[in-house]
Order: C-alpha cells, then sequence, then structure tokens
C-alpha cells in the first residue's frame, strides 16, 4: 500500500505497543478459520455493473474451488452496506448465516475432497466511498476536467470485500480469474489482464487475469480513456506495456510515461523477469495517487517527478523519476509475485519495494546515487513501533516497514559484501516463490541460507523491535575500545570503517572489545550504508 508521505504513511497498531484489543471480526478477517482452510480458490468470475449516478454496484462472483477436505460450511467476506442477495450451488439456492462481515454459507452437496465445486454469490448495493484513497479505500467517484465519470477501486488493508464478494484473506490466491465490468455508455473500464472481448450493446467489458492475483489487487477502472502502448523486448521475450489516460493526458503521457521501460529494464535486472507477462503491464490513470493493482499499475501523480513533485530523500535524487511509476511498478515483484499470508508481515511487499527506489537509482546513475537517496529517507523513520504487526487479525506493522525497512536491506547488501551476490539473492526470491505466498520466517532462511550468514539477528533487531543499534567506542592513544548498545541479544553484526583512513571490518557485540593498533588513533569514520548510530565515549 503506498505512502501518504505528509502525515507519513499507514499507521499500523500492534497490541504489544500499546495493549490493543481485538475483536471477533478481526480474527474472522484475519484468520485462516475451519470454514477457509478445507477450500483451495481456484477461479473467479467477477461479474459487475457500475452506476455512478447512484453510487451503486450490483453483480455477482462465481467461486471456484477444489475440495482439500470434507466441511459443509465455506465462508466468504462481503462488508456492508453492500448485501448479499443469494447464492446457489447447481442452481440451488443456499442458505447463508451471517456475523458481520463474514458470511457462512450452508452447502447442500457433499464436498468430497478432491473435487472442484463451484457457488455463485449475487449481490448489490452503495460500496463504501472512499474518504481519501488509496489510505481509506472504497469507490472513489469523481468527474473529469470535462465532467465525465472518473471511477477507480483500492482497497488494500481494508479488504476486497468493501466491493465484492470473495475469499478475502491473503494466504489464498486464485489461479485465474474474469472480470466483467459493465461500464457507463461512452466510458471504458481497464481492470486486470487482457481484454478478452467488449460487449457493445451493455458496454461490458472482460478482462481475464491468467496468472494468480491477490483480492486486494484486482481492480476497476473507469474513464474517458486513451490507449497507447509500446512493446518491450525483456527476459522472457516480448512485453506488452500498454498505458491507459485521460484523453486530456494523452501527450503529455506519451513523454511522462518514458519512466515506465527504463523501470521495467532496472527491475529485470535486479529482480528477474517481469512476473505478469502473460497478462501484460499496463499503467491506468485513476483520480488519486495511484496502487499496485496486478498488471493494472494505478497512477495519479499528476505527471510529476517524485513524490507529486518532493524528493522523499532530500538529495534531490528523488527528482529523477517519477515515484509512482517506479514504487507501485516494482510491487510487482514483491506484493504481487511474493505476496504476504498475513498482512502482519506487509514488510515483504513495502521494503523491498522502497527499496527498488534505490536499486533503481543505482541502475543508472550508480552505487553512490543509490546510497545517498536510501540513506536520505532516513529521516522519515519514526521507530514508533515495530515493523511486523500482529498475526491472524489484520493489522500490518509501524509505517517504518518502508524505509527502515530499506536501510535494513542496504545493510544487509553491505554484510554479504557481494553485490552480484546480492542480485542474485533478489532475483531467486522472485524465482523462488514465484507467484507464492510466504511467511517472513520463508524470506530470512532464504537470505541467510543464499548469503552464507546468519542473519537471524538482524532481521529481530530491524523487524520485530524499534531500537536502533548504536556503536559505541573509546580511543585510547593506539588503542581502541569498542561495543554494540541498545540490542537485542546475540546481536553482533560485522561492521566497517576507517581507522586512520584505512578500511577494517570490526564485530562488536554487547561486550567491551578492544583492538590494539600499530600507530595513534586519531580518526574513526563508521560506513554510513549501516543503519545504525555511533557516538564515541569518553
Amino acid at each position: 500500500m503506498k505512502k501518504k508521505m505528509l502525515a507519513f504513511m499507514l499507521m499500523g497498531i500492534t497490541s504489544a505497543a500499546i495493549g490493543q484489543e481485538f475483536t471477533e471480526q478481526d480474527t474472522l478477517r484475519g484468520s485462516i478459520t475451519p470454514e477457509r482452510e478445507w477450500w483451495d480458490l481456484n477461479y473467479y468470475h467477477l461479474d459487475v455493473a457500475v452506476d455512478p449516478d447512484k453510487k451503486f454496484i450490483s453483480g455477482s462472483n462465481t467461486i471456484r474451488y477444489k475440495v482439500l477436505k470434507k466441511n459443509q460450511v465455506l465462508q466468504v467476506d462481503l462488508q456492508p452496506p453492500l448485501t448479499i442477495e443469494k447464492v446457489t450451488q447447481d442452481g440451488k439456492k443456499l442458505e447463508v448465516v451471517s456475523n458481520g462481515n463474514a458470511h457462512f454459507v450452508q452447502l447442500k452437496k457433499k464436498q468430497k475432497k478432491g473435487d472442484f465445486n463451484q457457488i455463485k454469490i449475487y449481490y448489490s448495493g452503495h460500496p463504501k466511498e472512499a474518504v481519501n484513497a488509496p489510505w481509506d479505500g472504497g469507490f472513489s467517484w469523481r468527474k473529469d476536467n470535462n465532467g465525465k465519470d472518473f471511477i477507480a477501486t483500492s482497497n488494500q488493508g481494508l479488504g476486497a470485500s468493501v466491493w465484492w464478494p470473495n475469499k478475502d484473506h491473503m494466504y489464498d490466491e486464485v489461479d485465474s480469474m474474469l472480470i466483467s465490468v459493465k461500464a457507463p455508455k461512452g466510458l471504458m473500464d481497464v481492470s486486470n489482464g487482457r481484454l478478452r472481448k467488449v460487449d457493445k450493446d451493455t458496454n461490458t467489458y472482460h478482462w481475464f487475469v491468467s496468472n494468480p492475483i491477490n483480492n486486494y489487487g484486482v481492480n476497476i477502472n473507469i474513464g474517458d480513456y486513451v490507449h497507447f502502448g509500446e512493446k518491450y523486448d525483456g527476459e522472457k521475450g516480448t512485453l506488452d506495456m500498454d498505458y491507459y489516460v485521460l484523453r486530456d493526458n494523452l501527450e503529455k503521457a506519451k513523454e511522462h510515461f518514458k519512466d515506465a521501460p527504463k523501470m521495467m529494464k532496472a527491475f529485470e535486472h535486479w529482480f528477474g523477469p517481469y512476473p505478469f507477462y502473460e497478462d501484460s503491464f499496463k499503467l491506468v490513470e485513476v483520480p488519486y495517487l495511484g496502487m499496485e493493482h496486478q498488471s493494472s499499475v494505478t497512477y495519479g501523480n499528476q505527471y510529476k517527478k517524485g513524490y507529486l513533485g518532493r524528493d522523499l530523500s532530500g538529495t534531490g535524487l528523488g527528482l529523477k523519476f517519477d515515484f509512482i511509476i517506479i514504487h507501485e511498478a516494482g510491487h510487482e515483484w514483491f506484493a504481487n509475485n511474493i505476496t504476504y499470508k498475513d498482512i502482519a508481515d506487509m514488510w515483504i511487499h513495502e521494503s523491498f519495494t522502497a527499496y527498488s527506489e534505490n536499486l533503481f537509482l543505482d541502475f543508472y546513475l550508480g552505487k553512490e546515487a543509490s546510497s545517498d537517496y536510501v540513506v536520505g529517507t532516513r529521516a522519515l523513520i519514526k521507530n514508533d513501533k515495530p515493523i511486523i504487526g500482529p498475526y491472524d487479525v489484520n493489522t500490518e506493522g509501524s509505517g517504518d516497514m518502508y524505509y527502515k525497512g530499506a536501510n535494513m536491506l542496504h545493510t544487509i547488501r553491505q554484510l554479504i559484501g557481494d553485490d552480484e551476490k546480492w542480485r542474485q539473492i533478489l532475483r531467486g526470491l522472485n524465482s523462488e516463490f514465484y507467484h507464492q505466498t510466504v511467511t517472513t520466517k520463508q524470506i530470512e532462511d532464504y537470505v541467510s541460507k543464499k548469503s552464507g550468514i546468519d542473519l537471524s539477528k538482524v532481521f529481530d533487531q530491524y523487524l520485530r523491535t524499534t531500537m536502533i543499534p548504536v556503536f559505541e567506542y573509546k580511543i585510547k592513544g593506539n588503542q581502541l575500545e569498542y561495543r554494540y548498545t541498545n540490542t537485542v541479544d546475540g546481536f553482533h553484526m560485522p561492521l566497517n570503517v576507517l581507522i586512520n583512513g584505512k578500511a577494517t571490518t570490526l564485530t562488536p557485540t554487547n561486550e567491551w572489545q578492544t583492538q590494539q593498533l600499530k600507530g595513534k588513533l586519531s580518526t574513526l569514520t563508521v560506513d554510513r550504508n549501516y543503519y545504525l548510530n555511533h557516538k564515541e565515549v569518553k
């Protein structure tokens, strides 16, 4: 999910931090309930009509699933004020028992392990209107400068069930999906995947997603769109890159969106092939800032460099690229390809993608510019609560998952000390966990194994505490004493320093260590690329 930088980021809450209490609805939404675990998503057909005059939607979602074990109750999610009109299976109407946002379908047909079955959910209503999309999401009902309707959805965290019925938990992604949207006459809908056909009589657009997709990545975008595109010669062959923008912005977009193929070249270098060649890559203009909807990345950065014209790093480098194009597209690898199972692990999306911003600069402007940028973003870090949130209650951790997380990854790059190995680890993550949902442990274990370094205490330090390590040192003639404070037990991260201008690697622990030098120690400089504080103790 994207940053609201002026107020700075979404504020996830941890129970450990302030003793937050969670409700039954939090658990029903955030956990893998018995009514979810017995069936595996296979296919959705979301078929919805959008009426902007009434701010009303109506339609159905067909859910095909594989039976993993016997059960006769199936949980789907849909948030009020939307209502389920009926649910059917094999043409028979089923009873539904509702508990807030969770709806328990009482199945009549015997559910046999290994079978593929489906239900169809009919629904309608006035969906929640986004107050401040995408952070407070829902439907955005707007008008363009010509008075034509300009409509979009956004719903991470809040949940896709705010506008369509589905299995609203991240652990289970649907294998493929058809999205059919009936748009107002004279307007176009752009959704995920590839456009299969348009029913001209009803102005219904049918988009097909052939790859697994997370629920929050599914989107509707309706407007007076015009299209242009290009063919990109990528690692897996020819990639269609398509752009849908408001009619009045066509010429501006043709120039400004040159950052898109530059992004693709840099990120395929660092992360491996774009994960959704079959579904193409799209940038779609929307009436809010933007978001990482899979193969339908939304854009609302007002055709400015930086973040709405602002450099988040304070170095000037943030104005070298359009933040929304680079950041949101970076999520195609970390969020849409590799997806967290639980939103508590949202850092997997945001830390790697915030880090992708300086990797983009690294590719085009070099390693020093990359370091300048990521170090500059430290001014945005709050250290208010841990980056990882509480599990099973649909709650993320601190907004520091963006730039504290990015600086943690930048620090790990220094610890590995081999940029090609680091690049292969980033590419390897996207290969090993291709189109999968993952846990923090899986990511941690992979990076430690492939780097050959036990990074468990580094991850503990930066992900699970608010403590920033402090490197303390004393200079006594030709003797250097040093240690770490403000760390988890067992933290002994190697650290590069310059002693009298000579590069040296120290391995501080929580205990004072002493190093004899050949001559008098006159200067000690700590490598800025490590995210820590340092001070001389007299």
